[in-house]
């Protein structure tokens, strides 16, 4: 008797918008954490490049450590009351209250505010990963439909990127109009309701996930690690870092960028904006393309997109500021691939250890992937910020030439080589090499059951 796929009844648009709603105030957090925070403790507060990549590396390989245990315990907790939506509940005020301690940091000595920033990022980053792990593993139980699931992680990264768009403004206007130490105060004032009634709305009125056998849990270890022995999620995990790597370095560096090279400091929120706008506006498309060539191949042409899109920035320099943004809006419309596709092919990957009686623990494979998440952020921020330091370039100062060629290679030219070598390995992953079989993750040719 041969089987074929089940074909799920489409969720249902007013209940994927309710369960976004949560993605905006998290992609509000997430850009200044990763943008922002860099500029404003150096060109603010006064902390060192050298200084700032250190502790960004060390607070966030401290939290990385965290997630797979976060993701453990969201699974233990699926089958209760309030659900995954329980972690979710609590990271919210946290997270609120965090925000306002990193951009509003009292007045301190130099060797005091980076023991303030340490202390910071590590009550962001766990408050951060409470949500994100589990809001993340949630959304992975709402269908299994591989189509389906495209479109709920399309809909949630697209609201993302309306918070995006809010932390790419905001601080900007408001720095201009309070200065910067005030404007980032008033944002993070701003984020508190914001976050607070958001995250009420998609506790309240998400759509409610398929019903799952509870699994035995096998130790908090062994369930932590469940996911390693999958081969399809390593395959896909070994893509994923050198395309995490790849985009990370550009949002370290993209504020200096704009200020030092393209000399348009005024116009970086409209960058930033265009970027992302670009990026919402192309999800449909790979939503569309990834139904009928597959995932896999669907976002091996939105890498190839962005690398011959960004690539160019290498060759930018002062006043290029239309020519900047033709660049962002097209490796914009790359980014859309990233923002849809990968989380919606680990949603199938898991699939793998349903099908070995090994039930579903999306917990801990989210909290592997933030793991792996933040990794690529701590070294590109570890790696790229203490790297110009040594090169020569001071932020907001009298650069060489060369220091700013050099600036500008760490930006462009070291993110189109690490999302080649991304590209490769995806090429030959079972996620493109299968992709003939498959429409959107569905085997169009099944093997008989017996």
């Amino acid at each position: 008797m041969s089987s074929s796929p089940i074909i799920q009844a489409r969720t249902s648009t007013w209940r994927l918008i309710a369960y976004s709603l949560a993605s905006i105030p998290l992609a509000m957090a997430a850009l200044p954490i990763y943008v922002n925070v860099p500029k404003f403790y150096a060109d603010v507060i006064g902390v060192s490049l050298t200084a700032i990549g250190g502790l960004l590396l060390a607070a966030r390989v401290f939290d990385a450590i965290q997630d797979p245990l976060l993701g453990y315990w969201s699974d233990r907790t699926r089958h209760t009351k309030w659900g995954r939506f329980v972690w979710v509940a609590a990271g919210a005020p946290l997270l609120a209250a965090a925000m306002l301690g990193l951009f509003n940091p009292p007045a301190l000595s130099a060797n005091l505010m980076m023991w303030w920033l340490v202390a910071m990022l590590l009550v962001v980053y766990t408050a951060f990963s409470m949500l994100q792990i589990s809001y993340q593993a949630y959304g992975a139980e709402i269908s299994d439909d591989p189509v389906e699931r495209t479109r709920v992680v399309s809909f949630r990264e697209g609201f993302g990127l309306i918070g995006v768009f809010l932390a790419a403004a905001l601080p900007q206007i408001l720095s201009s109009q309070y200065g910067p130490r005030e404007g980032y105060a008033i944002f993070a004032l701003i984020f508190i309701p914001f976050i607070l009634v958001m995250v009420t709305l998609t506790v309240w009125l998400s759509p409610a996930p398929q019903i799952r056998i509870a699994t035995v849990s096998k130790g908090a270890f062994s369930n932590m690690l469940l996911p390693l022995k999958n081969l399809r999620f390593k395959s896909l995990l070994l893509v994923f870092v050198f395309n995490g790597i790849a985009a990370s370095i550009p949002a370290t560096l993209v504020l200096f960028f704009i200020e030092d090279v393209i000399k348009a400091p005024a116009q970086a929120a409209v960058f930033l904006i265009a970027y992302f706008a670009a990026g919402a506006a192309g999800m449909p498309l790979w939503v569309w393309l990834s139904a009928r060539i597959g995932k896999g191949r669907a976002w091996l042409v939105g890498m190839l997109v962005s690398i011959v899109a960004f690539v160019w920035a290498f060759m930018l320099g002062a006043g290029d500021v239309v020519a900047f943004g033709i660049i962002c809006v097209l490796s914009g419309l790359g980014l859309g691939a990233d923002l849809a596709l990968p989380p919606s092919i680990l949603a199938d990957v898991i699939d793998d250890d349903e099908r070995a009686g090994h039930g579903r623990n999306e917990g801990a494979y989210f909290g592997l992937w933030n793991l792996v998440t933040k990794m690529n952020l701590a070294l590109a921020a570890g790696i790229a910020l203490p790297a110009l330091a040594m090169l020569g370039y001071v932020p907001q100062g009298a650069n060489s030439g060369q220091s700013l060629t050099y600036l500008a290679a760490i930006y462009a030219l070291l993110p189109c080589m690490l999302k080649a070598i991304a590209a490769a390995a995806l090429l030959y992953s079972p996620f493109v090499r299968s992709a003939a079989n498959t429409r959107g993750g569905i085997p169009l040719v099944q093997k008989a059951n017996p």
